[in-house]
């Protein structure tokens, strides 16, 4: 038995699928569903699954963006849209399958075949090349997705992190600066405390006194640990 995943932002939809389902490909069981980017990233992070089918759009974005916030993922995806428009970049993410609504059940059954051969080795080479411009926060209430550029810097709070934007008011975020370090380095960040990481994209100057501080582009200021001063120095020339 195959298990399987609904990402669509239309019940109506997820109804019909899952009768489809149920009907043509028995072999599959759907374990959960989600009506969003945000609930879907949610769910996907907490459940283990062999299919998802993933909707391109939706109310607060579509299933491009989720894939790209999300990462690696061990489940073969079939995308499902209402329009043939984005076929070319569903195949360009190597999906297993592309659906067209509303979906044929000899393309369903097909789909469903090709899980069983399917290789993920594309669809992570894919959104490597294609990631990473956004990253989605886990707070305790929601999960907030920001694009990179909008990130001015990050300050530890002890095992928690918060976010300062150009575009919204800061964020308190349930995990650690370490954490976010490693995620963030290749993309244009620099950890230059043991409490801040930094967008050098936002900083403004750097100012010799006080044993050295960086203000960003928000105005705020930043120390700098004297490991780093050398690398600070050399980044803004």
């Amino acid at each position: 038995m195959k298990k399987a995943v609904i990402i669509d932002d239309s019940e109506r939809a997820r109804n019909a699928l899952k009768r489809d389902l149920e009907e043509y490909c028995p072999q599959v069981k759907v374990i959960a569903e989600a009506e969003s980017v945000l609930s879907g990233l949610k769910l996907l992070k907490k459940t283990e699954t062999d299919i998802v089918f993933l909707d391109i759009h939706m109310n607060d974005g579509d299933g491009f963006e989720l894939l790209e916030i999300l990462g690696e993922l061990k489940a073969k995806v079939i995308f499902t849209t209402s329009s043939d428009a984005h076929a070319i970049k569903a195949f360009k993410f190597s999906a297993t399958d592309y659906l067209l609504k509303p979906i044929d059940p000899d393309e369903l059954i097909k789909a469903v075949e090709k899980v069983e051969t399917a290789d993920n080795t594309l669809l992570k080479e894919a959104l490597e090349k294609e990631r990473i411009s956004k990253i989605a926060l886990h707070t305790q209430e929601k999960i907030a997705v920001h694009k990179f550029d909008e990130i001015i810097r990050c300050e530890s709070d002890v095992n928690y992190t918060t976010f300062y934007f150009t575009t919204s008011k800061p964020l308190l975020v349930t995990k650690t600066l370490k954490h976010y370090d490693g995620l963030l380095k290749d993309s244009g960040f620099l950890r230059v405390h043991q409490s801040h990481l930094i967008n050098r994209d936002h900083i403004k100057e750097y100012n010799k006194q006080d044993g050295g501080y960086l203000v960003m582009s928000d105005g705020s200021r930043v120390p700098i640990s004297s490991r780093k001063k050398a690398e600070i120095l050399k980044l803004i020339g």
